[in-house]
């Protein structure tokens, strides 16, 4: 006879753990209300997952014997010596005030970047934010790799990316009401696996099924045909990547010539449209033929096809993550403001479906628990993609949003729950870049490449091993993470590990606000978070009946089934907060930045690398680099599920068969994948499911270089970042461009060098 079940919940879903007489967890099962379960997190309780915990505190030796920033050149290339946890603590708390009384607070980076934990309080990138906060404030980032030129784009000419997933049109909405889809970079499942905070009911597969069941048209817009899967037909438009704004342009310049746009919606609803409209001469099918590869007839038919029905217009984030990734999601925008369908059910527009299991949810949105991070008195900021930028030119100026900024001098990184070997791009440069910092701190539970180039590194515990409260945007439970096992090693909480320099440092009472553990804590941010969702029409039970069942529901009503409905019925009544109070179509404010890379409506700007650029002609392929379908970003990438999809250890790279064949590669080759800026191996995967002249080689294999005191070794292991390039996607937003990049890839016929990305570090004595 078993233990009784508790849950548990991760960024991918919701988990029952199964224990055994002894009270030992023994594994993990699907939740059982989950109509569509990920699989990623079965296997956290494996012991191929523990293997690589990081189980004491570990300090590069030289570091330990020489101090801040000795032999920085060397990080990722020496061993550690593994230390008690007072002398680690003494340590950091030491080093974190000698950098603030002689360099000052603006000279210490934190916030990280991850996904971390599912749990609203042992979060670590708000734990870490909260503890540099009392200690006197750091240089934080803003935005995210996911959305860096959509976050700042987006609240100009709509609203904030936030406001706008949570208020997506529910899927049973577009079901009853759409007649036709169109998207741009599909609707891929894989992706929406996840949600931020957590997913509990995954409804993206059963969407779209019962759209295509009622009898929707999809038109998928892509270079990969397999990211949308209805069940059933879809049209694929196999287009060149980057270039969808040029198609979307085009789609308009139909809509426009011959009078089929919707001009009472115009005129009501958006602002700037006699600007824009006079640049859509010569924006002609036949125009966008030549850039995008798409026959000119088949856009003029869509064009009348999407005008003369109930349209929904959707675009992939993959699309932002470009050299000036705001023009797509701005040509969208545009596009659906033509047709005049927004507000009403069934049209509009998605930025986008598919991204996370969030949009289209039909649940109530409420508000969850929150831990309070304070004030952060320094100002200096980066726009997150601009890491190695910061390290590498302090002083150095850069334009963001319309204003000018200058890189600190940053001297102690402190990083918690995420890998910037995997988020970053052109990983070479930020090896370079990582010599910089004197010192760099690290909380992790696995020895990560990021975890392997720290000097100091503290071991954290992961979600099986503490109590706290699962909660996700538009999810309609609230999952009780009960502590299922003791910590593995020496392995502590992110927040006691702070509380413990808090003390240290003596901002202990600030940093605890009189809560006496992470109990105490999780109980006040619920009632916290009750009192708020009440005010929202949301009923939540009281934290002890909440934990004493495992499980909470959030009842109240949906009462946005419609994005931008009210918008539509009242513009007056229901302003958005964009400078006019309408949807901009052309943004005076914008315009008035004056940036050559970003005027100030929608338009196709030649990207500095892509299929008819003349860099192709060295590099004629596109490389894409998606997010992978075996796990969340590079979490769990030494888990059984991810190292299953993996040939010859190590990650796939999806090529046309006709383009394996003029390269003599055959399915399972290893591939050797390269430009100017670096080389990886990979493993062929033929398909005819991706547009001749474009690969995709999926983020998330641990970066491997092989020769780790080289400027450009070769990466073992198939980490697309090993390639990719390393500016900003305009002066507006600074975001990443990881999907505009040209490759050529040859068969590799010597020696396969053995991944060593999933072992342990070398440690050390004394």
């Amino acid at each position: 006879m078993t233990h009784q079940r508790t849950l548990t919940a991760a960024h991918w879903g919701v988990y029952e753990v199964e224990y055994d007489e002894a009270g030992k967890p023994t594994k993990l099962h699907p939740f059982s209300k989950d109509p569509d379960p990920s699989p990623i997190g079965l296997h956290m309780l494996s012991d191929e997952v523990a293997r690589l915990r990081v189980l004491r505190p570990a300090i590069r030796k030289s570091w330990l014997e020489k101090g801040p920033g000795a032999n920085s050149d060397k990080r990722g290339q020496e061993p550690f010596v593994e230390v008690p946890w007072d002398e680690a603590l003494d340590l950091v708390a030491g080093e974190l005030k000698r950098v603030r009384e002689t360099h000052g607070n603006s000279a210490i980076f934190g916030g990280s970047y991850g996904w971390s934990s599912a749990g609203r309080f042992h979060h670590a990138q708000s734990q870490v934010k909260r503890f540099l906060n009392c200690y006197g404030g750091f240089v934080r980032h803003m935005d995210s790799y996911s959305l860096g030129a959509a976050r700042v784009l987006m609240p100009h000419i709509v609203a904030t990316m936030e406001e706008l997933m949570a208020m997506h049109t529910r899927w049973e909405t577009l079901a009853e009401h759409c007649k036709l889809f169109v998207t741009f970079g599909g609707v891929p499942r894989k992706n929406a696996q996840i949600n931020a905070g957590g997913a509990t009911l995954h409804h993206v597969k059963g969407g779209l099924f019962k759209m295509r069941e009622q009898g929707v048209r999809f038109v998928n817009v892509t270079p990969t045909g397999d990211d949308l899967d209805n069940g059933g037909d879809v049209e694929w438009l196999a287009i060149r990547p980057n270039t969808d704004a040029a198609m979307m342009l085009a789609l308009c310049h139909v809509l426009w010539t011959e009078k089929l746009y919707d001009r009472a919606f115009l005129d009501r609803c958006t602002v700037g449209f006699d600007k824009f409209a006079p640049t859509l001469e010569g924006k002609t099918p036949e125009w966008a033929e030549k850039i995008t590869g798409i026959p000119a007839s088949r856009i003029r038919s869509l064009a009348r096809e999407m005008a003369a029905t109930r349209t929904t217009v959707s675009i992939g984030w993959s699309l932002q993550r470009s050299h000036h990734g705001e023009q797509p999601f701005w040509a969208l925008i545009t596009l659906a403001c033509m047709l005049g369908q927004i507000g009403l059910p069934g049209g509009g527009f998605g930025v986008g479906y598919g991204p996370v299991n969030l949009m289209g949810s039909n649940h109530a949105r409420y508000s969850g628990p929150t831990l309070p991070q304070g004030t952060n008195p320094v100002k200096d900021f980066i726009p997150v993609a601009r890491f190695t930028d910061m390290l590498l030119h302090p002083g150095q100026s850069f334009d963001y949003n319309g204003a000018r900024h200058k890189y600190p001098d940053i001297r102690f990184v402190y990083w918690a729950g995420g890998n910037p070997y995997h988020h970053h791009q052109d990983l070479n440069r930020l090896r370079q870049a990582w010599r910089k910092p004197e010192t760099i701190v690290f909380h992790e539970q696995f020895w990560t490449p990021a975890a392997k180039m720290a000097d100091i590194v503290l071991p954290a515990t992961v979600s099986l091993e503490r109590d706290d409260i699962g909660y996700g945007t538009r999810e309609p439970y609230l999952i009780a993470m009960k502590k299922a096992r003791a910590p593995l090693g020496e392995s502590r909480d992110d927040y006691d590990i702070f509380h413990a320099l808090a003390q240290r440092l003596g901002v202990a009472d600030q940093h605890s606000e009189g809560h006496k553990d992470a109990k105490d804590w999780m109980a006040h941010l619920y009632e916290e978070a009750r009192q708020k969702s009440a005010k929202a029409g949301v009923t939540l039970p009281a934290f002890d009946a909440f934990w004493e069942a495992g499980i909470a529901e959030a009842k109240g009503e949906n009462r946005d089934p419609v994005m931008l409905a009210k918008f539509r019925e009242d513009p007056a009544k229901n302003p958005l907060k964009t400078p006019s109070g309408k949807i901009e179509i052309f943004s005076e404010k914008i315009a008035s930045f004056g940036y050559d890379d970003c005027p100030g409506h929608a338009t196709w700007i030649e990207p500095i690398e892509w299929l008819g650029a003349k860099t192709a002609e060295r590099y004629p392929l596109h490389m894409l680099s998606d997010q992978p379908a075996d796990k969340l970003h590079s979490q769990l990438d030494h888990s059984p599920h991810s190292r299953a999809t993996k040939i010859k250890g190590r990650q796939p790279i999806t090529l046309h068969p006709d383009d394996a064949t003029a390269r003599g590669i055959a399915a399972g080759d290893l591939v050797r994948v390269f430009n100017d800026r670096g080389a990886c191996l990979a493993a062929a995967r033929l398909s005819d499911r991706i547009r001749r002249g474009v690969v995709r080689l999926s983020t998330g294999a641990w970066f491997d270089p092989a020769d780790a005191g080289s400027n450009r070794p070769l990466e073992k292991h198939g980490n697309p970042n090993a390639l990719t390039l390393d500016i900003g996607a305009s002066k507006l937003s600074q975001g990443c461009i990881a999907q505009t990049c040209l490759v050529e890839i040859e068969r590799y016929d010597g020696p396969a060098p053995v991944v060593t990305a999933h072992q342990l570090p070398a440690f050390a004595g004394r």
